[in-house]
């Protein structure tokens, strides 16, 4: 046992193993296989030359446009009962008939935090004044503007 402990051994072996010493062959994809890159001249057509700027033609950006949306953030609004009772949104919290939990959002100013674009519409990200609640994404088709300079309750 001694024997085998004094005798050093090398960690690799000098020499490489066979599979890395064979040459490498590189071969051309064959015809079956699509290229996974176009050439810049195989981008445009046949018919139009290019720049005389050396060649190389600058690539067009596509603009996204803006989508146009019915109302802005910090608008002041609130929430239409008729519309609101009758829509999904509230028939999938399952909230009990004449449910009174919620009369704040009919009755209380609303400011929209965000609006965002969704594949089922525009839809409006609402925070309640004063009301501790979390803010909610609602349809804006259910919301009404407030107006700044009208009074939201009579003083009588």
């Amino acid at each position: 046992m001694e024997a085998l402990a004094a005798t050093p051994r090398p960690v690799f072996a000098r020499a490489p193993p066979p599979a890395l010493m064979a040459p490498v062959v590189f071969r051309r994809p064959s015809s079956r296989c699509a290229p996974l890159r176009a050439s810049a001249a195989a981008a445009e057509p046949a018919g139009e030359e290019k720049a005389g700027d050396g060649g190389a033609a600058a690539p067009k950006k596509v603009l996204k446009k803006k989508p146009v949306y019915s109302m802005k953030k910090g608008q002041i609004v609130r929430v239409d009962k008729e519309k609101y009772l009758n829509s999904i949104n509230y028939l999938s919290v399952g909230h009990p008939p004449f449910y009174k939990g919620l009369d704040y959002i009919y009755q209380d100013r609303g400011e929209v935090l965000d609006i965002r674009m969704f594949e089922t519409g525009e839809y409006a990200l609402i925070a309640w004044v004063g009301i501790p609640t979390p803010p909610a994404w609602l349809p804006t088709y259910m919301l009404i503007k407030v107006s700044y300079h009208l009074p939201l309750y009579s003083a009588a």
